[in-house]
């Protein structure tokens, strides 16, 4: 077909057929009739048809198109048939048998086919892919033209619009349909470097029989009962051509980058899934990028044409938006750099640089020791945050200068001084360049030859063959363009001196990426030590991969860490938590670090200690009395008696003993859906099956579980439900007693912590204390997770019930880390343990766990983290509570302060759980930089308890992240 013809087709409004004239063409010629639903398309009308015998697709194209070409797709499906990894539908023959009709519409001439439907869904609609479906999307692409490799058919020889190999001409011929100046420029402007890039590789580029559009709209999807999204088939054959190969990846990845979020690199997965599946040649790597460049200039070309003349057409209306993304998000980076990218994610590289050649930058200094300053995360010379001080780097440069003389970076180490806390974009990291600290008027010279320029102010750059070497800090010695002999005199340096090497000058080069974007951009910009002679290039860290690995070979499996593929945290700040690639997450769950992370107080304070003593509470020191004297004075009058320990697990096992010892018998009373610890005693007491899956069947005989009193979805509900939770503790005391067995108590969390911070029913503890101690058991709260002013209108959870416990069992936030816990409670009861023999916690009340322990009760006050857990609490649950009414998923907001739940549900008349879709969000918030986990027995709930330094910025990070997630679609 002639590129003229190409042009007309380009042109070509959809046929114009009626629904009406559609049921007459599908009961006169297929003798079906049923409900038709309009489907989207370009170019053709596509209607969905249920009738009694299944559904189907009525496809209606012009009759402009090649009868030959539809023929051809016909041929193709019934290939596909034979390959069962690839789903695609079968055409329906019509009463005549023929699979294609070609018909006069109301004086218009069209073709007529009839296809099965596939059930499922586009993705198209979805502003973000998971990673396993962008994988999905290239093994498919790959196995579709392992499967169409051996396909041919006289209709696959066409000159198709869509075809890469036109997109030139087509480009050429639509940028007139571009108004605005600059715009029409720039797609000019990114085609031709596409093309130029491309045509030294075109004669390597295999050719077959491919689909061509693998896309969000022509691939169907469904959800499995995991929520997970599984592959159902491939729909509309239109574009089938033989042409190049690789084009069909590029059509794929183009359209995957309008869910990218802007990242390109997003496409990386489907490539290397594809590659696996179906190896792909060198050439075909290198050609990808500008494919898809080239693509995406003739999508939004194409998509403007056909809204200009068809402005009835809402799918091509919708689809420009898509297609404007793919083209910004495709020309947001050099080709060079995609280029690189795609070579590294299969595992190939650029070719390597000889360095054997160069003659040295600064000959004055060769020889000479530097001091390399680690700018790294772990660094020593970062300590309480001071890594936030502007020019951080520089100073530290400079004063190790001022020392020894010269000083270094570190090439490629990632530096701290640039994580960004409540930001969900990746922060840039990973130094491309290396910064010196050298005496000024030192000469440079030119390390190979080349032209010297100065693009910007303060920079200088020697232009090479192959190589290019930019350097800021120095003071040429020539005027731009002049030509330079390797050795000879650049300049001097006149400050700080930043040496970067870069493979050409095709690109702009950053000084920072970040960690995603490394392995490409240091294929570009190679460490300049062999300019240096210096040894700058940074150390291998350990991954986080081969952690994990070492950790599972080790570590016993029981003890579970979060996510599947963790990130490596070797530092926190405040209510931050930074892995070894300098990315900060928001710690949204970590309820033991309630001053936050690295506070300097509480380094300072162990360090002391330690240089001091340690020991066991058996030997008499200051601390231990002091310690518990200030427990007392933040717990109810009638308490007198504080054990220390080192967990919540020891301090509700020890409360159980207590209340054994206490009451002459051993029958508890726990609340189900509840966790306590994982001693042997807490551990029996602990109902939640999310902790642990048999916990209902495994209970022993002296445990009685009550039923939860949950007034979101339990058994009753709202706030007047007291008395009817309470029935069900009646009941078992009744048991009980009726078997003689004296109780021995009732351990309850004051706030329905597991459940994510719910609040019991007023007067629900006040009624079950006194029932529990009429029959002489002793009540336990514990507030291990919702004590110690966590819920910031109250310092214990069982104020806000308006009670008074005997026995409080606290640990978690009150070491902020060090393991450290704590039962309160009377004399009487305290000292009736003396009759089962003494009690003692080796490590427990040690001097180095009381002063810590006095230490986060100084600085809560000094800091006001209570009233920050009340102030900032309240404004984050007023935010939470907010999304309520715009996502439907969203069922409640539980509790208060700095321990709250989201309830996510799937219906709220039902209030089915919605446990893999919170799954997904939490793993979805990780990709935002944010560490969040589920809850509940249905893990359905977010249990928010960040550290309390947790400030407002914090919340609406969270809050904002969350809600884009939700609108994400899950």
């Amino acid at each position: 077909m002639p590129l003229a013809t190409l042009i007309h087709r380009a042109s070509l409004p959809s046929p114009q057929v009626s629904m009406e004239q559609a049921l007459a063409l599908l009961e006169g010629h297929y003798g079906l009739s049923g409900r038709l639903q309009a489907l989207g398309s370009q170019q053709d009308l596509n209607y969905r048809v249920d009738s009694d015998q299944g559904p189907f697709v009525l496809k209606i194209c012009r009759g402009d198109y090649s009868a030959l070409e539809l023929q051809a797709q016909h041929a193709g499906l019934r290939h596909l048939a034979g390959h069962p990894e690839v789903q695609v539908p079968r055409v329906i023959p019509a009463n005549n048998g023929a699979d294609l009709l070609t018909l006069d519409v109301g004086g218009q001439s069209v073709h007529v086919r009839l296809l099965d439907f596939i059930e499922g869904q586009s993705l198209t609609h979805l502003d973000h892919l998971p990673g396993s479906v962008v994988a999905g999307f290239g093994r498919l692409c790959g196995e579709m033209a392992m499967a169409l490799a051996n396909f041919d058919h006289p209709g696959l020889e066409r000159t198709l619009q869509w075809d890469a190999r036109h997109a030139n001409a087509l480009i050429a011929h639509l940028l007139p349909i571009i108004k605005d100046d600059r715009q029409r420029a720039l797609i000019a402007d990114v085609a031709e470097r596409a093309e130029r890039h491309l045509q030294p590789l075109v004669d390597k580029l295999p050719v077959q029989a491919i689909h061509m559009d693998i896309t969000d709209d022509n691939v169907v999807w469904q959800r499995d009962s995991q929520r997970q999204w599984q592959m159902r088939g491939v729909i509309d054959f239109g574009d089938l051509v033989r042409t190049w190969r690789i084009t069909d990846l590029s059509v794929t990845c183009a359209a995957l980058l309008h869910h990218a979020g802007g990242d390109p690199f997003y496409i990386l997965p489907a490539v290397q899934a594809y590659h696996r599946v179906n190896p792909l040649q060198p050439a075909e790597l290198r050609a990808l990028w500008p494919l898809i460049v080239a693509r995406a200039a003739v999508l939004v070309l194409s998509g403007e044409q056909q809204v200009s003349i068809d402005p009835g057409n809402e799918y091509s209306r919708d689809n420009l938006t898509h297609e404007w993304e793919i083209f910004r998000v495709a020309t947001s980076v050099p080709l060079a750099l995609m280029e690189a990218a795609i070579l590294a994610a299969v595992g190939q590289g650029l070719p390597g640089i000889d360095s054997e050649g160069f003659a040295p930058l600064l000959p004055g200094l060769v020889g000479r020791e530097f001091a390399l300053i680690d700018l790294g995360v772990l660094s020593p010379h970062f300590d309480a945050g001071n890594w936030e001080q502007a020019g951080i780097d520089q100073r530290l440069l400079a004063e190790a200068a001022a020392t020894h003389g010269l000083a270094a970076s570190r090439y490629g180490q990632y530096r701290l001084s640039r994580t960004r806390p409540d930001s969900a974009i990746e922060p840039d990291t990973f130094p491309l360049h290396v910064e010196l600290q050298v005496p000024h008027g030192s000469a440079v010279e030119s390390p190979f030859a080349g032209v010297v320029h100065q693009p910007a102010p303060n920079l200088l750059q020697l232009d090479g063959p192959q190589l290019s070497v930019r350097l800021w800090g120095v003071t040429p010695s020539l005027h731009t363009g002049a030509a330079l002999v390797k050795g000879q005199v650049l300049g001097s340096v006149s400050g700080p001196l930043v040496v970067q090497l870069c493979r050409g000058t095709s690109f702009d080069a950053p000084l920072f990426c970040s960690p995603s974007r490394a392995a490409a951009w240091q294929a570009l910009c190679p460490s300049p030590a062999a300019l240096l002679g210096l040894a700058c290039d940074a150390q291998d860290e350990l991954d986080s991969a081969t952690l994990l690995a070492r950790r599972d070979a080790s570590f016993a499996r029981t003890q579970k860490h979060y996510y599947l593929d963790p990130p490596r945290i070797e530092r926190g700040w405040r209510n931050h938590l930074i892995d070894m690639q300098g990315r900060s997450y928001l710690d949204m769950l970590n309820n033991v670090a309630v001053l936050g992370h690295g506070h300097p107080r509480m380094a300072a304070v162990a360090s002391r200690q330690w240089s001091l003593l340690n020991t066991n509470s058996r030997f008499n020191y200051a601390a231990i009395a002091e310690f518990s004297e200030r427990l007392l004075k933040l717990s109810p009058d009638s308490m007198d008696r504080v054990f220390l320990v080192n967990s919540g697990s020891e301090a509700n096992d020890l409360a159980i003993r207590l209340a054994w010892a206490y009451s002459g018998g051993r029958d508890m009373l726990s609340v189900l859906e509840a966790y306590h610890g994982w001693t042997v005693g807490a551990d029996a007491v602990s109902t939640s099956i999310a902790d642990n899956p048999k916990a209902l069947s495994s209970r022993p005989d002296w445990v009685h579980p009550v039923t939860a009193p949950n007034t979101y979805r339990g058994e009753f509900r709202g706030a007047g439900s007291a008395p009817d939770y309470v029935r069900s503790v009646e009941h078992n005391l009744a048991k009980i007693a009726g078997q003689n067995r004296q109780l021995a108590g009732f351990i309850c969390e004051p706030v329905y912590g597991n459940a994510g911070g719910i609040s019991l029913p007023p007067g629900y503890l006040q009624q079950v204390y006194g029932l529990v101690r009429a029959q002489g058991g002793v009540c336990i709260a514990d507030e291990v997770q919702v004590g110690y002013g966590r819920m910031g209108n109250f310092f214990w959870g069982f104020e806000e019930q308006g009670v008074v416990p005997d026995i409080i069992t606290m640990a978690k936030g009150m070491g902020n880390g060090q393991p450290l816990g704590a039962v309160i409670t009377r004399r009487e009861i305290a000292e009736a343990l003396e009759a089962e023999g003494y009690f003692f916690s080796s490590a427990g009340g040690s001097p180095v766990s009381c002063q810590i322990g006095m230490a986060v009760l100084d600085v809560m006050e000094e800091e006001k983290l209570w009233e920050n857990a009340q102030v900032v609490g309240g404004y984050f649950k007023q935010r939470l509570e907010g999304l309520i009414d715009s996502h439907p998923l969203v069922g409640a907001v539980h509790g208060s302060g700095f321990y709250l739940g989201v309830e996510l549900i799937r219906n709220r008349e039902t209030l089915e759980p919605a446990t893999e879709e919170t799954t997904a969000l939490c793993d979805r918030l990780r990709e935002l930089g944010i560490f969040m986990q589920p809850t509940g027995d249905y893990l359905n709930i977010l249990k928010i308890k960040p550290p309390m330094v947790t400030s407002r910025q914090s919340v609406d990070f969270f809050v904002d992240m969350l809600a884009k997630v939700l609108a994400e679609g899950l």
